[in-house]
């Protein structure tokens, strides 16, 4: 089950409003920040363990083999922490409401309901004939979040607007399903043109307007009209969430993602209840929903791990060389380069960040030293992740109170199972 839909939110007699579930959160992430805004990789040590000693205690009783299961569901992530996190709360004299872990940011007026979630099956809007000619070159999982999107949308003919549309995938399922009127908005125009070119070959009522999001575009929503958009990034799905509110665009059905691309250094939030918050979120904290292990096979696994600890044993060296206690970033690595010894790592490290590195260099040491950290770092993280889903919830509820300020009713849901995308959160925003 994903961790916005449980029982108990479901069973719930007396459902709060966004704003209230809001400020909850927010009371909850202000409190706790010292347990999710480390950054493991500048750590030398769990930077809470004396402020919490059990939690301390339970990450390292943990097998290293069992924390990339643990971190891939919420659930489990959730029992095996929030206990030892309440025992030191209740040794501190501390109350903080642990219960909105296991609690949803979406109420009861979701347009999924738990059984529907969990037993969320793939839903074929097209003919066998037609869907192997919309689905080609579109990976599995993605199709299928295109189908259960669509499957969620108002069925009525009101013109649509597809926002960040890249070829128009979702668009042209749109056009051909429901027999609507699409505008579907890119700003490459080679895709623009592969869009166009598909729309012509099957007679679809679908069109392209080659435009940069965030240079206006405000000209394109209409009051009467649905604006939609599936995974726009950041401030993008932002942009059309304020232009649409603007132009009083009667329907929006947004999924958002990627909450840390932003321009500004830090966060905005939209809402009066989000914008009295002490929280001041940056790019860095947004990436914190995306955190989530994926079970990978052992060869993809041991190789992520090897290079975790081969950057970290080389953080230990650049420490001594520059004399300066710091993480320093290292650009990406092909996987290739892991085949090789530990020192040409460094070497290459040493030389992509313009740094001379002394002779007689006991690489075994500070290779020891990376997968010390990288044990550490993998823990200090695992209980940072036990905030994502909540941090989500907040970010997805500033939007939620925005709109409803803007004088929309908004149902927050989710479109499709976990297992298809962990970004499976839709606002539908009416008036």
């Amino acid at each position: 089950m994903s961790p916005f839909l449980t029982q108990d939110s479901v069973d719930c007699a007396e459902p709060q409003s966004a704003e209230q579930k809001l400020q909850q959160l927010d009371g909850l992430l202000t409190q706790s920040q010292q347990l999710w805004r480390s950054r493991s990789f500048d750590c030398q040590a769990l930077p809470w363990q004396c402020d919490f000693p059990k939690l301390a205690e339970t990450v390292w009783q943990l097998d290293d083999d069992k924390l990339d299961s643990i971190d891939a569901c919420q659930i489990s992530l959730n029992e095996t922490l929030l206990g030892a996190l309440a025992a030191d709360l209740a040794d501190k004299g501390l109350s903080w409401p642990l219960a909105l872990f296991s609690q949803s940011a979406i109420g009861t007026d979701a347009t999924l309901s738990l059984k529907d979630v969990a037993s969320h099956k793939y839903t074929q809007l097209l003919h066998d004939t037609d869907e192997p000619h919309f689905s080609a070159h579109i990976k599995g999982r993605k199709w299928q979040q295109i189908n259960a999107f669509v499957a969620q949308l108002p069925l009525d003919s009101t013109p649509v607007l597809e926002w960040c549309a890249g070829k128009g995938h979702l668009g042209r399922l749109i056009a051909k399903a429901q027999h609507r009127e699409v505008v579907s908005l890119e700003w490459q125009q080679s895709l623009c043109s592969a869009g166009e070119e598909f729309a012509e070959k099957w007679l679809l009522p679908q069109r392209f307007i080659c435009a940069d999001a965030f240079a206006g575009q405000s000209e394109q929503l209409h009051r009467e009209q649905l604006a939609v958009a599936l995974h726009a990034c950041g401030d993008l799905h932002v942009q059309l969430l304020k232009h649409a509110t603007d132009a009083g665009t009667k329907q929006l059905v947004v999924s958002p993602c990627c909450y840390h691309l932003i321009r500004d250094k830090q966060y905005q939030p939209l809402s009066k209840a989000a914008q009295a918050s002490e929280l001041k979120l940056s790019r860095a904290d947004l990436q914190l929903p995306l955190q989530q292990s994926v079970i990978a096979n052992d060869k993809h696994n041991n190789y992520r791990l090897q290079e975790m600890a081969w950057r970290l044993g080389f953080d230990a060296l650049q420490r001594n060389v520059r004399e300066c206690d710091e993480y320093l970033p290292v650009p990406s690595i092909k996987q290739s380069q892991l085949n090789g010894d530990f020192s040409d790592f460094c070497h290459w490290a040493a030389k992509a960040k313009a740094l001379s590195l002394p002779v007689n260099i006991d690489f075994e040491l500070y290779l020891m030293l990376g997968e010390q950290r990288q044990r550490l770092t993998r823990r200090i993280d695992l209980v940072a992740h036990l905030f994502r889903a909540v941090l989500e919830q907040w970010l997805l509820l500033d939007r939620v109170c925005f709109l409803e300020e803007q004088g929309y009713q908004v149902n927050l849901s989710e479109f499709c199972a976990n297992s298809i995308t962990p970004r499976n959160a839709l606002i539908h925003a009416f008036k």
